[in-house]
């Protein structure tokens, strides 16, 4: 039998004659032998991959994997036909063992990385992913023809991607906002600036122009008078003339004459009110050029004032930059200075340490020497007094003058107490017979009382009940 596979099919034949299996397109089927078809296209797996970052911050992550059989490798076709084909690609079975691996290994990765490398480097994360879940998916001879990491989604009660959203939203809003006022400081400073600077050329321009237009006015006044001064003279030069001419018109000329006169003084009159109309206007002007001009002046002195504070300041915010670094310099100097004192005062205690070690040694190695030097000298004197302890003690303490120094001290005590010694006798008397002798004892105790009780009273301050009667005054014999 003949049989032949589709373009995305293969024939998977066991049976006699084939050790394993064989792969074949198109392929006789012998008696004894068996075939299977597997379809090799590739499958769509979408699964929402529930992972953890670095941070302990749950997220979910979207994805659609493109998977099936590796068809340019003999090899994993191979693993493929015995590992796969036997279940259906669209099975439970091979979903939840493609899901297994994409899950196991997304995880493991998400959990090495932080929440903002994960969400900043996306396309490093897929291809990661991918690398990871290959290694694990060559075993059963599949391949990922694509990955489709879709945008990680929040998992519900942990909204830390819709946070950093408004976040990013508000900083994005916020500096729009700080735009549009640094544009709208810019654009008045502007405006207030071009609008000074105007009316400044303004005041310029109309200071000099009033300059030319009284310089003019001055120039055609003085035209004015040199005209009339010579039709004047002209006017003498023609009368004179005339008088010479004609005598007749003396008269008349005197009357001309006084008509002139009158004339000259009305129109000198004129002329001195209209240079005084003149003179008001000039001076009128040239208040308004000295207004125009101090204005000017103030402003270019506040812009020039502004101008010399802010430098002043920046110049002030420099030095206290430049101080700050040299006090800053200064301690960094005093705290290498004290640590090198330090480290000098740590060696010379170190050194001083050392030298006191060295002499406790040597006053030990000494004691040594003295102490092995005294048991040689003790065990010589033990044998030469047969091993007796006792004789060798006494000999150690009078050798070493301790008995002396025991009555020294004895006799040091017993003077610094300043004791007072009494003695009493019975006066030595004799009595004969025996009860004598009682008698004579009982007498002797009965003077011995007296004498008891005023010792007492001496050292202690004691005196005796009044039953043992009063003291006696009388001396008896003691000795202090």
């Amino acid at each position: 039998m003949y049989k032949v596979a589709n373009a995305s099919e293969y024939l998977v034949i066991t049976g006699i004659g084939i050790k394993d299996i064989k792969l074949a397109k198109k392929a006789w089927i012998l008696p004894g032998q068996s075939y299977t078809v597997f379809d090799v296209s590739p499958v769509n797996y979408t699964f929402e991959v529930q992972a953890m970052s670095a941070e302990k911050l749950p997220f979910v992550l979207p994805a659609v994997f493109t998977i099936g059989p590796r068809v340019d490798d003999e090899a994993s076709l191979l693993k493929y036909a015995k590992l796969i084909s036997p279940h259906d690609k669209l099975s439970n079975h091979v979903k939840e063992l493609v899901q297994g691996i994409i899950e196991g290994e997304t995880r493991v990765l998400a959990a090495s990385m932080t929440m903002e490398e994960i969400f900043r480097g996306t396309k490093e994360f897929k291809l990661e992913v991918c690398e990871k879940v290959q290694l694990e998916l060559n075993q059963f001879g599949l391949l990922i023809y694509n990955a489709n990491v879709k945008q990680l989604v929040d998992v519900p009660g942990h909204e830390y991607f819709s946070y950093l959203g408004q976040k990013t939203q508000m900083e994005a809003a916020n500096q729009a906002k700080v735009d549009v006022a640094e544009a709208r400081m810019k654009g008045e400073i502007g405006s207030k600036m071009r609008e000074g600077q105007t009316l400044q050329n303004a005041a310029r321009i109309n200071a000099e122009t009033k300059i030319i237009s009284t310089q003019r006015e001055g120039e055609g006044k003085k035209e004015e008078i040199r005209v009339k001064t010579e039709v004047k003279v002209y006017e003498n030069q023609r009368e004179a003339e005339l008088a010479e001419a004609n005598a007749d018109l003396a008269k008349k000329k005197a009357g001309w004459a006084m008509e002139a006169q009158v004339a000259e003084v009305e129109a000198a009159k004129a002329v001195a009110l209209r240079e005084a109309e003149l003179q008001r206007e000039v001076e009128r002007m040239n208040a308004l050029t000295k207004t125009e001009k101090l204005k000017a002046e103030f402003l270019s002195q506040a812009s020039v004032d502004y101008d010399t504070k802010v430098q002043q300041a920046n110049w002030e915010l420099y030095q206290k930059q430049k101080q700050a670094e040299a006090i800053l310099y200064e301690k960094e100097k005093e705290a290498a200075a004290q640590k090198a004192i330090a480290d000098a005062t740590f060696y010379g205690r170190q050194r001083v340490a050392d030298v006191e070690l060295y002499a406790k040694q040597k006053e030990a190695e000494g004691l040594t020497l003295l102490a092995q030097a005294q048991g040689v000298y003790l065990r010589t004197l033990l044998d030469a007094l047969g091993g007796n302890y006792a004789e060798l003690r006494d000999y150690l303490m009078i050798n070493s003058g301790m008995f002396q120094e025991i009555a020294k001290i004895n006799a040091e005590a017993v003077r610094g107490l300043q004791p007072k010694i009494s003695i009493w006798t019975n006066g030595g008397e004799a009595v004969d017979g025996g009860g004598g002798n009682a008698m004579k004892e009982v007498a002797g105790v009965y003077r011995m009382m007296p004498p008891l009780f005023k010792t007492v009273h001496e050292q202690t301050g004691m005196s005796p009940p009044p039953w043992m009667g009063t003291l006696s005054e009388s001396k008896h014999p003691t000795t202090d």
